[in-house]
């Protein structure tokens, strides 16, 4: 079927060029493969941002598909059963069926607290964060108790004084058990496949697989850990227990939402902007699916090692629909 790619960046890679730049993948190597072509490199290692950029643009490269850059989505509309694609430099496409995959990178998710507005210092989200060089030596607050909160974190302690805020104890998964990775682990247990709706239950929140050392970076105690403050004060935050501080800046590692407001209009998002699906498969439009939700089908879903597995399940119904099979077999005109 012929298939169109619209990319809003200027490279087949995501969102990954603009990730901080000592990111490093969450899962070896081994575990961060796209179908058909192997991570290069030693297996057991966590590839950095720039690797994994570049390995989307050669797996990209071989994709028998047209693939358009630069090229941003401004909304969708229905014609029928086509939809109608309007691109922000004034484009129009006609499409049977839409694949949804454009992530939440550009859309991350800022908490607001008391005292904000007037809050003198710096306030930003880990989707702004680069690297350490311009907080050396201030105090700085990371709010979050994910991977994204503990990679910076472990980052900055060297040249910043740093707390860590969270609702709980940060929780680490083991990164090695019984002599490997964890992640051989979520996925020869079938941990990786385990549903949506069981998962909240299982991990009751935010854990950390720990690849640059985080966890001795806490128990050295050159990153602290306190409760999450409860207001800000001018330059202070205040903390649960009354006390107020002076802080310089305050990263939040607080995640992302899913980046899909060009579907707004067709009517596929909820109040809270969230897509109504299934396992992906739209629960408003037929012929709409997704791609790279959290916790869309899996514990894997919105990883390199889940992406492919989703893909199977959604786009099977889609070319379904495409190929007209209600019609072959009595439904519809």
């Amino acid at each position: 079927m012929p298939t169109v790619i619209l990319e809003a960046s200027g490279r087949p890679t995501g969102s990954w060029p603009r990730y901080y730049d000592s990111l490093r993948s969450f899962s070896p190597a081994e575990y961060s493969s796209m179908p058909g072509m192997p991570f290069p490199g030693a297996p057991d290692r966590y590839p950095g941002r720039d690797e994994v950029a570049d390995y989307l643009q050669h797996y990209a490269a071989r994709l028998d598909v047209e693939i358009q850059t630069s090229t941003r989505v401004q909304t969708i509309q229905q014609d029928g059963r086509e939809f109608i694609v309007f691109t922000e430099d004034g484009r129009v496409l006609r499409a049977s069926g839409i694949v949804a995959a454009s992530g939440s990178f550009a859309n991350p998710y800022r908490p607001a607290f008391p005292g904000q507005e007037a809050f003198t210092g710096e306030l930003s989200h880990v989707a702004d964060y680069r690297n350490p060089a311009s907080y050396a030596g201030q105090r700085v607050i990371i709010v979050g108790a994910g991977d994204s909160a503990a990679q910076v974190a472990n980052e900055l302690a060297p040249v910043a004084t740093v707390t860590l805020a969270t609702r709980h104890p940060v929780r680490f998964i083991p990164q090695r058990l019984g002599g490997q990775d964890v992640h051989y682990w979520l996925r020869e247990t079938g941990f990786d496949t385990l549903p949506a709706e069981w998962l909240s239950k299982i991990t009751g929140g935010s854990v950390v697989t720990d690849s640059v050392g985080f966890r001795q970076t806490l128990a050295d105690g050159h990153v602290e850990r306190r409760p999450m403050f409860i207001a800000l004060d001018g330059n202070q935050v205040v903390w649960s227990d009354g006390q107020r501080e002076p802080v310089d800046a305050i990263i939040l590692a607080t995640g992302y939402r899913p980046s899909l407001d060009y579907l707004r209009e067709l009517g596929a998002l909820d109040g809270d902007a969230a897509p109504i699906h299934v396992g992906g498969i739209s629960s408003t439009h037929v012929g709409l699916v997704y791609l790279g939700l959290e916790f869309q089908r899996s514990f894997a879903s919105n990883t390199l090692r889940g992406v492919s597995q989703d893909a199977r399940a959604v786009i099977a119904p889609l070319a379904a629909w495409l190929r007209d099979a209600p019609a072959t077999v009595g439904f519809g005109a």
